[in-house]
Formats: structure tokens, C-alpha cells, sequence
């Protein structure tokens, strides 16, 4: 890394989360591009492919041939049905597995967090899952997965198999609101945590944005790891612009040097 400043911040991270009894993890896209998922609004994103308004409730609900372009972009593979996770999600894991984790509070659909270990009743996916479709009249949940290998053949998008009714990728959609009681079990995780860890998140789409922002106004330390600079960077404990990956890799080798240093000692 080669960069002083970064090493000392890093040492830093470190120690919080060794002193800290509730640790928070929130990410956002920043985290995946590592895994080849393109930020959204990046050039090479997903809205310079899609067409942003296909993916608005209204225009799904309304136009059979937006249904259409959905459901064939889930039979060519999804937007990142292949991707795997990187070395930031695999530290957020193996927090969790060295009982230093609370939850995740994730913006993201990936379902990267799961890949790599994390338990998913600790996940809270704020923008719900690429992995899920479900029913909009019943609200019954059916593996993506399952749906596509068995109406692969199929033009028109399938239907509910109990009522009939339309069927969308569980995810939340332009003019929907987040899932009332993910956001609300995430802020009280946020409000009731001494450490929250922000990694890849630009801050800017609220109301998930509002939630580092609650641990800090309830007492936590606030850490923002993420390429470039928020909005919130002034109210954070330690900053870091740089690659999450590669930062957070080091934190998890710092703590886990620091706990067996607490353990010899004892």
C-alpha cells in the first residue's frame, strides 16, 4: 500500500474493532466492483445498458413488454449471477466468525455477503435480492434459480404457480420504498452498535445513507472506508480513499495479530 498515513488509519480500524463490543458493517456498490460488478452509475454500469426506466415499479407493473426484457435479461444469466466475492466480503465474513460482527446492513442485490460466509439472518439486504422473485399479488418468494431452468423455453414471463400474479426480482425498484422491517431491524442494529464500518458506499442514495449517520448520532465510532470522499466524511472517526479490498484485508490481518497478542499475554 505503501502509503503511511493509510497503514496508521489501518491500525487504527483495527484496534476499534477489537475494543468495540457491537460492530456494524454497511456497504454499498463500492465493495462489489472488486468483484467485476460495475457501480451503477459508472460508465459501464448497469444503467449505461439498461434502460433505468425499465426498472421503474410503474413501467413493470403497466407494460408486459418491460416484464419481456426482464425476464430475458434473468434467462442470460442476471446482471451478475457469476460474480464472486473479493477479499472485502471475505473479511466482513470472517468478522462475523470471530464473533466480532453484529450484522451487515448491505445497499447491494448481489448476495456477495452470503457467498462468503456471512450467516444470512446477519445480512440486511436495504434493496432486497437478485436471487428471489416474488409474487406481487400473494407475495409468495421462489428461487430465481428455479424458475429460469424450468421455464427457460418460455417467451412470456412465468406467473405465480399459486395465484397467478406477477412475478419480480425481490429487489426494490425506482419509485418503491425499502422493505419496512429490514430497515427498521438495520437502524436499530445502527442505533444500538458502538462501532459502524462503512465500506464502498458513496452515502448519497437515502434513506439507506441515513443509517451511519444514526450509529453516530447515538454514540458509535464511525469509520468510512471507501475510494473516494462522502459527504459524511467530516462526521467520521477515521476516513480511508482507498481500495476496499486491499484495506480491508489488512484490518483483518491486524486484528487477528491484536487478539492473539490479547490471548498470549492472558
Amino acid at each position: 500500500m505503501g502509503n503511511e498515513h493509510v497503514e496508521r488509519d489501518i491500525r487504527k480500524v483495527a484496534e476499534m474493532i477489537v475494543s468495540a463490543r457491537n460492530v456494524v458493517v454497511f456497504t454499498g456498490a463500492g465493495i462489489s466492483t472488486e468483484s467485476g460488478i460495475p457501480d451503477f452509475r459508472s460508465p459501464g454500469g448497469i444503467w449505461s445498458r439498461f434502460d433505468p426506466g425499465d426498472f421503474t415499479i410503474e413501467r413493470f407493473l403497466t407494460s408486459q413488454e418491460t416484464r419481456r426484457k426482464q425476464w430475458r435479461i434473468l434467462l442470460e444469466g442476471g446482471l451478475f449471477a457469476d460474480a464472486e466475492p473479493n477479499r472485502a466480503h471475505h473479511a466482513v465474513a470472517e468478522l462475523e466468525k470471530m464473533g466480532k460482527l453484529s450484522c451487515v446492513i448491505t445497499q447491494n442485490i448481489d448476495n456477495l455477503h452470503q457467498k462468503a460466509g456471512n450467516s444470512p439472518d446477519k445480512v440486511y439486504e436495504l434493496h432486497g435480492n437478485m436471487r428471489w422473485l416474488r409474487c406481487m399479488d400473494c407475495g409468495r418468494r421462489y428461487p430465481l434459480q428455479e424458475v429460469v431452468d424450468k421455464y427457460r423455453s418460455q417467451f412470456e414471463v412465468p406467473s405465480c404457480e399459486h395465484c397467478q400474479g406477477i412475478l419480480k426480482p425481490d429487489v426494490v425498484f425506482f419509485g418503491e420504498l425499502l422493505p419496512e422491517m429490514t430497515l427498521r431491524s438495520a437502524t436499530l442494529h445502527a442505533t444500538q452498535c458502538d462501532l459502524l464500518i462503512v465500506i464502498g458506499s458513496s452515502l448519497v442514495v437515502y434513506p439507506a445513507a441515513s443509517i451511519p449517520l444514526y450509529a453516530k448520532g447515538s454514540g458509535a465510532q464511525l469509520v468510512i472506508i471507501n475510494n473516494t470522499p462522502t459527504n459524511c466524511d467530516s462526521t467520521a472517526d477515521v476516513v480511508i480513499n482507498h481500495s476496499a479490498g486491499e484495506v480491508m484485508e489488512k484490518v483483518l490481518a491486524e486484528v487477528r495479530s491484536r487478539i492473539q497478542t490479547e490471548k498470549g499475554s492472558g
